[in-house]
């Protein structure tokens, strides 16, 4: 059973739900048909408001710990974004008093710290196109202690909880009602569950699928190519003997969908245009750890756990594949083979 009374678990609740209500506000007053291709200003007011609310829970909660985040308020300072700010602090205000310009930007820069023996994670919005199209997107948070994450959430105010109750494909891809949206919280030992964050905290258990057989096994792959290598994950699937449609979604959602049995299989192969890249840690820790609960693996692609002991990227490891764990094995043993 998961301990929620856990003082570290009861704040990373909160925080997630809160943070997820506020993008959620901002995604639904100003994300518009109108809005124009390059107009990222949406996406970028959510980003620093979700971290600000995040740093602000984090300073009430445990002062003393850093947080490691994608933000901080250095771009606000300029007159040029100072219409920006004011947005961010008007949003950040209904969930908190004494939300003043100055205090935003010092919530925000609670994310500028270096990685310590303890100390959480925040990526405020993972998934910014799907965001910016009215799609998945997640709030993510999670704390490591001596390089193993502990406890990880994920907030997907878009996904629909019938998409983790076995309604199928058409459920996953399906944005969520207007009050649903879905928490996804895990701690080690503790398993992996989920709930709405809306409304009264009613978390049930996740557990990954025991799908065995290749054929049948359903391949989770983000909407945006350049997040990985587009042809080789064809490769892949053809070395693998995948019949199945893939799914198809935008951010940590997938580790959501993946821990509730609905998918088995998701990669992040190495883009030909960023041969060199490592992952972040704030994209991968609050999913990590979700999908480990739930029973299921998650190893780059060489099959060597994640090593979040190096600072912000995780510089140790190439790639990320995520499974049901029955299947690990040989999903690594098929990108050998395509040269992965």
């Amino acid at each position: 059973m998961l301990n929620i009374e856990t003082p570290e678990i009861k704040y990373v609740i909160h925080a997630v739900r809160q943070a997820s209500r506020l993008v959620k506000q901002i995604q639904a007053e100003m994300v518009s048909p109108a809005l124009t291709k390059d107009d990222r200003s949406p996406v970028t007011v959510a980003d620093f408001a979700a971290q600000a609310l995040v740093g602000h829970l984090l300073d009430k909660n445990f002062p003393d710990d850093p947080l490691v985040g994608e933000e901080d308020s250095s771009a606000l300072h300029t007159p040029e974004e100072q219409t920006t700010l004011e947005r961010i602090t008007a949003f950040v205000s209904r969930f908190t008093a004494g939300a003043t310009p100055e205090t935003v930007c010092q919530w925000i820069d609670r994310g500028t710290a270096i990685s310590a023996p303890r100390f959480w994670t925040i990526d405020p919005i993972d998934g910014t196109k799907g965001f910016l199209r009215g799609d998945q997107y997640a709030v993510a948070l999670a704390l490591i202690e001596e390089g193993q994450v502990q406890i990880g959430a994920l907030g997907c105010p878009n996904l629909s909880p019938l998409s983790l109750q076995g309604r199928g494909v058409r459920a996953c891809t399906e944005r969520s009602r207007i009050g649903e949206g879905v928490l996804i919280v895990a701690a080690r030992g503790q398993g992996t569950w989920a709930g709405t964050l809306d409304g009264e905290l009613d978390l049930r258990p996740l557990s990954v699928s025991e799908r065995s057989g290749p054929a049948q096994a359903r391949l989770l792959r983000s909407l945006e190519s350049g997040h990985t290598h587009a042809d080789q994950i064809e490769r892949f699937s053809e070395a693998f003997g995948v019949q199945a449609d893939p799914l198809r979604m935008d951010s940590q959602a997938k580790y959501a969908v993946l821990a509730a049995g609905q998918a088995e299989i998701y990669l992040r192969l190495l883009s030909p245009k960023l041969p060199d890249y490592r992952e972040k840690i704030w994209d991968q820790a609050a999913g990590t750890i979700v999908i480990e609960e739930a029973g299921g693996r998650v190893t780059d692609l060489d099959g060597r756990a994640l090593d979040f002991t190096r600072g912000r990227t995780l510089t140790n490891n190439r790639g990320i594949c995520a499974t049901n764990g029955v299947l690990h094995e040989a999903v690594l043993e098929s990108l050998k083979i395509i040269g992965a």
